[in-house]
């Protein structure tokens, strides 16, 4: 039986991890992202705009003041952070160039109860070309920054980037795929295989053609597969059509004997 001095002590044990738990349980980034406007995919040397509007600014009451940071790898970079008050006032604007940005500070006494972080920005080249997982880039990524330094994710945006000659060799190894897989060929997969390394040895040309060799060997394929159809088609339906035959004469000649004992 538990007595008075053990129950208490289970209860103070039981009271700090429930504490514990909650702690655990408040999100690290006390900031919630709106409406985004983030390119998924960008051709390398393009320009670009991304746009993302943070929300819910204070969901942690015991923090009404922080920092935005902003990181990217977009090259030839322009910021701009347009905080709002709840009527949807502009209250402060800020413009910062380079690849990264520490902003005035988000503060509850300011009235700021959203901020819009723009970026304008280069795609940068691509540094190692494979075509599984496709090559990508960060648009954005934003961070909250609390007094004393300690820093947490808010969220990244990324994006895959391409050239001219990369995105026509993806396309049409892509397009390879779809028919390939739809047959049983070895030679065609071997094609295709073949394709995807030139891809990730940045051999564009050479990847478009065996990517071409792999769909037109799987197109042949199915077309053979196709007319092997068609031949058993046909012998299944002479064999139906001879069993009707075979069984009308049958019926026939049974009739015709019938008559002869009649």
């Amino acid at each position: 039986m538990m007595t008075k001095t053990s129950w208490s002590r289970f209860s103070s044990l039981a009271l700090a991890c429930l504490l514990v738990l909650s702690i655990a349980a408040v999100p690290a980034s006390a900031v919630s992202v709106g409406d985004s406007t983030v390119t998924s995919d960008a051709e390398v040397s393009s320009e670009v705009t991304a746009t993302v509007t943070l929300t819910e600014l204070y969901q942690n009451p015991s923090l009404e003041e922080w920092t935005i940071e902003g990181d990217t790898e977009l090259t030839d970079v322009t910021w701009t952070v347009i905080y709002y008050d709840q009527t949807g006032a502009k209250v402060n604007q800020e413009s910062y160039d380079g690849q990264n940005f520490t902003g005035a500070g988000v503060v509850a006494d300011d009235g700021t109860s959203e901020v819009e972080v723009r970026i304008t920005g280069i795609v940068p080249r691509v540094g190692d070309y494979t075509y599984d997982p496709a090559p990508s880039f960060t648009v954005i990524a934003l961070e909250q920054t609390r007094e004393g330094g300690s820093t947490d994710e808010i969220d990244t945006w990324s994006a895959t980037h391409y050239s001219e000659e990369s995105r026509e060799a993806r396309n049409a190894i892509e397009d390879a795929e779809t028919t390939v897989e739809a047959v049983n060929d070895q030679e065609a997969e071997r094609r295709l295989q073949n394709a995807k390394e030139a891809y990730d040895g940045e051999e564009f040309d050479l990847a478009t053609d065996l990517a071409g060799q792999a769909q037109e060997r799987a197109e042949q394929t199915q077309r053979s597969n196709r007319r092997m159809q068609l031949a058993l088609y046909g012998v299944g339906a002479l064999v139906v059509i001879g069993l009707l035959v075979g069984g009308f004469l049958y019926w026939r000649s049974q009739q015709q004997g019938h008559d002869k004992l009649g």
